[in-house]
């Protein structure tokens, strides 16, 4: 179970895409509707949560991405670098507000959100002298699928790509966008193209099929793996996780028992810590326990990334809590 991806010696992991505040509705209901009571801002973006997770644990992390000039884009520049992460590449929009997620959760567990990206700061960055000379030096690219529906962030992710790739990095993919989302047809093949270059795929239950273009788990981890994926780790949630090799290697990890307060994260967390873990030298198996931990953790909390844990909270966590058998 030797890791395929590019060991963390060789640079940073970087992530690139939609950097938010998230507004949390502190009531249980459907929508906004209503004059509601809400907490926050809280530091938030797939991308963002993700490479938090990552400099928490130690890897080495950046961030490609932009803010506005305002309280919620400090509010994200301070907890990034004060996670570790590389915020250098992360342009400061002069003219255009800070992204914004307002949520509110419903009964079953469910969300009502409600953004404002593509009129935000978190559309209006690219190519940059101080993107380049990030790229330039990356050990590792991670993708997320919802950094595909704002074209600023693909300008990045395709040329850096290759880059990196020269360079002996390696490149990672969460699909995030799920199976009944029609995407148009440049950025379906533009998806296809990332899946097929990934030497780690992180999906989350349909996810798999949706990045495998196949019904049925069996079928699309095989078909995963035919057209170039390395490595596939498919979280389950409260059902844990599970590793697969292209060798047919198989490990099964289960969920740690925790109170849910706020999922928002915990696949990016579990994400970050997998990942991160691998780059640092750690087992597949290893890697899992500590992403598991990452994602539990996270959620104990509210805040979409108020539960990232650094390695010794991880090693604490994982002692003092119960696993699902």
């Amino acid at each position: 179970m030797s890791s395929v991806l590019a060991p963390d010696q060789l640079g940073p992991t970087v992530c690139v895409g939609e950097i938010l505040v998230e507004i949390v509705a502190t009531t249980v209901g459907n929508g906004f509707m209503e004059a509601q009571p809400l907490v926050g801002p809280f530091a938030s973006g797939a991308p963002a949560i993700f490479i938090s997770q990552c400099g928490r644990l130690g890897g080495s992390a950046a961030m490609i991405g932009a803010v506005g000039a305002d309280d919620f884009g400090r509010v994200n520049l301070e907890r990034l670098k004060g996670d570790g992460v590389d915020i250098s590449a992360i342009s400061i929009d002069p003219d255009y507000p800070t992204g914004s997620a307002f949520v509110r959760y419903r009964k079953d567990g469910s969300r009502d959100f409600v953004y404002n990206i593509a009129t935000s700061a978190a559309a209006r960055f690219g190519w940059s002298e101080g993107v380049s000379n990030l790229i330039g030096r990356a050990g590792h690219l991670h993708v997320m699928g919802s950094a595909l529906s704002v074209p600023s962030a693909c300008e990045v992710i395709d040329k850096a790509v290759d880059i990196v790739k020269a360079r002996g990095g390696t490149l990672s993919v969460d699909p995030n966008i799920r199976k009944e989302l029609k995407l148009d047809e440049a950025t379906e093949q533009r998806f296809a193209q990332l899946v097929a270059k990934a030497d780690l795929l992180l999906p989350s239950g349909e996810e798999l099929e949706r990045a495998a273009g196949v019904e049925g788990e069996t079928s699309a981890i095989r078909r995963l793996f035919e057209i170039g994926v390395k490595e596939i780790v498919l979280k389950r949630g409260a059902d844990g996780a599970t590793y697969y090799s292209r060798e047919g290697e198989r490990v099964d990890a289960p969920a740690f028992i925790v109170s849910e307060i706020d999922p928002t994260g915990a696949g990016d967390c579990f994400g970050g810590a997998y990942l991160t873990c691998r780059r640092l030298g750690m087992s597949a198996t290893d890697a899992l326990i500590y992403a598991a931990a990452a994602g539990a953790r996270n959620v104990t909390v509210v805040g979409p990334m108020e539960g990232a844990g650094t390695r010794e909270q991880l090693d604490a966590f994982i002692a003092a809590t119960e696993r699902r058998s």
